[in-house]
């Protein structure tokens, strides 16, 4: 059989060289192509066609890897998400554009070999946690999102600003900024100010 085909895009050099080095000692696979950004993913992909592209989601300046890959996945060609970041608005919005699988950088050497075996097959390839929080959300069971008012009042939370402040800037009752929080804390399983504040930067939903 032939071995895979791979395009690696990372932004940083270093990665892609440790993991050239590693595929590089797996017989089935082959890496055919390197891009570091997601412009040169697209355009790499379209001018190699490999089984199965590897793409990170932050890539810097220019389109991101969710981008990139609903416009590469558009084409046939496979891609398989490797990157450090499991949050639920990452996992969702990657395999809304179409990625075959997504792998966390910490997963073992045999375990992205296997992945890739399988993205190139079109099964789909998910790392643990990855699959719980896809099978979380199936279920219904995953921390419900927060609402527009309630996304405001959480950039407002992480300017430092008290519930008086929050008031008079989205002008609301203090009441009104209580009953937000209290949601907000729920549905993010959290139990203080700086607490919500960091989960939702872990979720991406601050800047």
């Amino acid at each position: 059989m032939d071995p895979v085909r791979i395009l690696l895009c990372d932004d940083h050099a270093v990665v892609r060289a440790g993991l050239l080095a590693l595929l590089g000692s797996e017989p089935d696979i082959e890496v055919v192509g390197e891009a570091g950004s997601g412009e040169e993913a697209v355009a790499a992909a379209a001018k190699l066609r490999p089984d199965v592209v590897l793409m990170d989601l932050q890539l810097g300046p220019g389109i991101d890897g969710v981008e990139a890959t609903r416009r590469i996945a558009g084409t046939g060609v496979r891609v398989l998400v490797l990157t450090t970041y499991d949050t639920d608005a990452d996992i969702t919005r990657a395999i809304a554009a179409g990625a075959t699988g997504y792998l966390l950088k910490a997963e073992r050497p045999e375990e992205l070999f296997a992945a890739i075996l399988a993205a190139a097959q079109g099964r789909t390839a998910l790392s643990p946690p990855v699959a719980s929080r896809v099978m979380e959300r199936m279920r219904g069971t995953g921390r419900p999102s927060l609402t527009d008012r309630e996304l405001d009042i959480l950039a407002q939370l992480s300017r430092g600003l008290g519930n008086r402040e929050i008031a008079r800037a989205l002008f609301i009752s203090e009441a009104t900024v209580k009953t937000h929080l209290g949601r907000i804390y729920e549905k993010l399983g959290v139990e203080t100010r700086a607490g919500a504040v960091a989960e939702g930067k872990e979720r991406r939903l601050l800047p």
